[in-house]
């Protein structure tokens, strides 16, 4: 079979409108309502070829137990089958897509709970393929996989919440797992942010990565949680660095990446027949992607009555970090000591599709009676979430403590529309009450946007 060569080059994101979705607006971050924003394209990632470290068979000290341990039992993958969309996924599709089996207990404790037509509640945590860019509110893989799990369980009521933002990786997500998942007491969490996770970040990207899980699992409504892979149509993901804090963990990984990337590899389907541009799944795509996801829920159902659910996943031992186990988001409105006169606080509207922002706007090159945004938070790190502006993005400085951390120009000119940006600024050795403050430089006609504090306590 031909192999595919993974690309480690940065693709440049794609403008990706409402209209792109064909007509359909995107679902809401947080309900299955639709969205009248426009979904943001997801800024591309790059997958690098990451190699497991094999562990040496343990073999007992007494000498009459000198036989070396079996080996783990390798996944067989089935022979290439013809695929075609009509026809559904293959056998070997199925194989491939199964990247981690994961342990079962919770989402096993969840199709029981649901079968005893007890109410349950669903939730999705990604980016804009999650939102359903390029396919719609009803015609997305959450939504669709949602309706499959209805059918499955009719005499359960399914509560659907789909927490996908556009443009956004774990980094952001792990700041708003509280807010637009957590909230909702969610059973069963669908995660996927492997193409919005960039080598750029890598370090960032896998520790926030890690702490959506860890946040996730140890939540009181202790969900269960199912991880996707996606892909771009160069085999750009962040998969292997993802897969590793799954393994880590023992959570299941749905590998779309492996088994679509296989079938066009061999000549079956080409990327346009499942996308209309170089990333987003069109409603084909979204139908396929579907049937991947739903082929591991079925074996799960299949094999109901074999699962353990007494022994679930343990997460005591950290994979790469527990930065971000405390993360939780400041915006307009929450009850905290915030200065921001001049500003306009939009507590109700929607920029990127987040929820909320702090605007200044300078219309003669001055930003005349606009004071810096001031903070006292309790925190150990900082971090911002900013627009960043296809027209008149301004400057500002971040200052903590009296102290100018970072400048950050806000520009995107030529861009391939406004989004939602995120920015580290400053870590702490323990946490601590601190003054953070945003002041705009005056200069040319500006916007500059400020759509959240980022805080770990």
């Amino acid at each position: 079979m031909k192999k595919r060569i993974l690309s480690v080059i940065t693709i440049c994101a794609l403008i990706v409108s409402a209209a792109s979705c064909g007509g359909n607006t995107a679902p809401a971050s947080t309900t299955a309502a639709a969205q009248t924003e426009s979904a943001a394209t997801e800024p591309a990632a790059a997958e690098t070829a990451a190699t497991e470290a094999s562990k040496e068979d343990e073999t007992s000290a007494e000498p009459e137990q000198t036989e070396a341990a079996p080996a783990a039992e390798e996944k067989v993958i089935p022979d290439d089958t013809p695929y075609t969309i009509e026809g559904g996924i293959t056998d070997r599709m199925k194989a491939l897509a199964d990247y981690i089996d994961g342990n079962r207990a919770r989402l096993a404790k969840v199709f029981k709970k649901a079968q005893a037509g007890e109410p349950i509640t669903v939730a999705y945590l990604g980016g804009s393929i999650t939102q359903g860019s390029s396919a719609g509110p009803t015609t997305c893989y959450a939504y669709l996989t949602t309706k499959w799990l209805e059918e499955k369980f009719p005499d359960s009521k399914i509560t659907y919440v789909n927490a996908g933002i556009g443009a956004t990786g774990s980094y952001i997500g792990v700041f708003r797992t509280d807010r637009d998942v957590l909230s909702q007491n969610p059973d069963l969490v669908f995660i996927d942010f492997s193409v919005n996770d960039t080598v750029e970040h890598t370090e960032r990207n896998i520790a926030s990565y890690d702490g959506v899980i860890r946040k996730l699992w140890s939540a009181d409504c202790a969900p269960a949680i199912v991880t996707v892979a996606m892909t771009m149509d160069d085999g750009t993901s962040f998969q292997n660095y993802h897969s590793e804090v799954c393994k880590a963990y023992d959570i299941p990984m749905i590998s779309y990446h492996d088994a679509i990337l296989d079938a066009i590899d061999n000549g079956h389907i080409k990327w346009t027949d499942i996308s209309d541009d170089n990333i987003h799944p069109n409603t084909v795509g979204h139908s396929v992607l579907t049937e991947i996801i739903t082929s591991y829920l079925q074996k799960v159902l299949d094999e109901l009555d074999t699962i353990d659910t007494q022994h679930e996943s343990d997460i005591s031992e950290v994979y790469k970090s527990d930065k971000f186990s405390t993360a939780y988001i400041v915006v307009p409105g929450d009850p905290q000591n915030v200065n921001e006169t001049g500003w306009e606080d939009k507590q109700d509207e929607l920029f990127g599709n987040f929820g909320g922002f702090w605007r200044a706007i300078s219309k003669d090159g001055s930003f005349e009676g606009v004071e810096p945004l001031k903070f006292e938070v309790e925190a150990k790190s900082i971090g911002l979430f900013y627009g960043k502006m296809t027209s008149n993005g301004g400057t500002f400085d971040v200052i903590v403590d009296g102290e100018t951390v970072k400048t950050i120009n806000s520009d995107f000119k030529g861009g391939w529309g406004s989004y939602v940006e995120a920015e580290e600024i400053i870590d702490f050795d323990e946490c601590g009450t601190h003054t953070v403050e945003i002041s705009v430089h005056t200069g040319e006609k500006a916007v500059v946007l400020i759509s959240a504090l980022a805080l770990t306590k």
